[in-house]
């Protein structure tokens, strides 16, 4: 057993955990954290994309072990006070059917707009590359992200 000790949305955790835990079911089973979802565990489907350390990360591809002393941001700490701007992009543009996507598809989303406000459509689809979406086809998320970009854009000014 090892001892980590990660600062998640804000709150301080320090637990014991078995060194081969991935840093996905730490998340959802040690912390509760289930808005994270475990999709392939792989990296192939993006359903795990967290922040760490401000970079989105597949939590999948990492053990819990690697987040010893660092800062990871899910799902449940964007919208603090009400939904995130993303957040209720993707709900205005219905780019939310069954739901298993979204929280990586919504990471991956504002990760690329902390980075590049005003995407093309092309650098939209090129930052959700790696996130799998079977119910859409895609372009509601796209129109989201470009959405988001817009609502961003306008709390920004």
């Amino acid at each position: 057993m090892h001892t980590i000790r990660v600062k998640i949305n804000g709150k301080d955790y320090e637990d014991e955990v078995e060194p081969r835990l991935l840093l996905v079911h730490y998340l959802r089973d040690k912390v509760h954290l289930t808005g994270t979802h475990v999709g392939c565990d792989t990296g192939n489907c993006g359903a795990c994309t967290i922040f760490l350390n401000g970079k989105a990360v597949k939590s999948c591809n990492m053990l819990a072990v690697q987040a010893n002393g660092a800062e990871v941001t899910t799902i449940e700490g964007l919208g603090q006070n009400g939904l995130h701007p993303v957040q209720e992009a993707f709900l205005d543009k219905f780019a939310v059917q069954c739901g298993y996507c979204t929280p990586g598809m919504v990471i991956s989303a504002l990760a690329l707009l902390k980075s590049n406000p005003k995407p093309t459509e092309a650098e939209i689809r090129e930052a959700i590359e790696g996130n799998i979406c079977m119910c859409t086809g895609y372009q509601q998320i796209v129109d989201a992200i470009a959405h988001a970009a817009n609502l961003m854009g306008q709390s920004r000014s």
